[in-house]
């Protein structure tokens, strides 16, 4: 997983980096490391006003290469992808003020698409689904309908480079617009935070 980190630390930062001229929103993003157009990826913004660091996919749009004479920096131009749409609301939020008080997170949740099969607690069928975000603390289950809030769900995923399923049991604790359900995990044993450290270590690298 390619990760293009970039911190603001004032408002005027922010609209010198932020592409607004793209249809989900998007970065300047600093780095002398080239990049194709089309070729997706992941960036990681922090700044003061953010609660945690925010991690959004989107797909490279042009790549250039620092010219030092006219002060011009290496950096790619990254899209947000079309389902990213309310991190561009919240980063967007927070920057105009409309957005405040927003939690902070333990964890800052890293995006993915992580194929899963999850059930219900105390039922016996498997749903084969997907995560679009986890991390050590929760994820998000990319459901079509809301699951009911405080229900427990069990998770079948398989980490990278593995053959063997791992099972973690989660809590249903907020809805999305589009559907899906925000998970807590839930640890029953003491390796439980370590497994998820590992597999999440597992995702970022892969």
């Amino acid at each position: 997983m390619e990760i293009l980190k970039v911190r603001f630390r004032t408002d005027t930062e922010f609209h010198e980096l932020y592409q607004d001229d793209l249809p989900v929103g998007g970065f300047f993003c600093p780095t002398t490391q080239s990049f194709t157009p089309g070729q997706k990826v992941v960036v990681e913004i922090s700044a003061p006003c953010l609660p945690n660091k925010v991690l959004v996919r989107g797909y490279v749009r042009s790549w250039r290469p620092a010219l030092p004479r006219l002060r011009v920096r290496a950096g790619a131009i990254v899209g947000f992808s079309a389902d990213e749409v309310d991190k561009k609301n919240f980063l967007e939020g927070i920057i105009s003020g409309k957005v405040q008080g927003a939690p902070k997170r333990k964890y800052s949740r890293l995006p993915v698409e992580l194929p899963v099969q999850y059930r219900i607690k105390d039922c016996v069928e498997q749903v084969d689904c997907h995560l679009s975000e986890i991390s050590v603390g929760g994820a998000t289950l990319a459901t079509k309908t809301c699951l009911d809030l405080e229900s427990e769900v069990i998770l079948e995923i398989v980490p990278p480079g593995s053959v063997t399923a791992l099972s973690i049991s989660g809590r249903a604790i907020y809805h999305l617009d589009n559907g899906s359900t925000g998970l807590k995990f839930i640890y029953r044993d003491a390796g439980g935070t370590r497994r998820l450290k590992e597999l999440v270590r597992r995702l970022r690298d892969e």
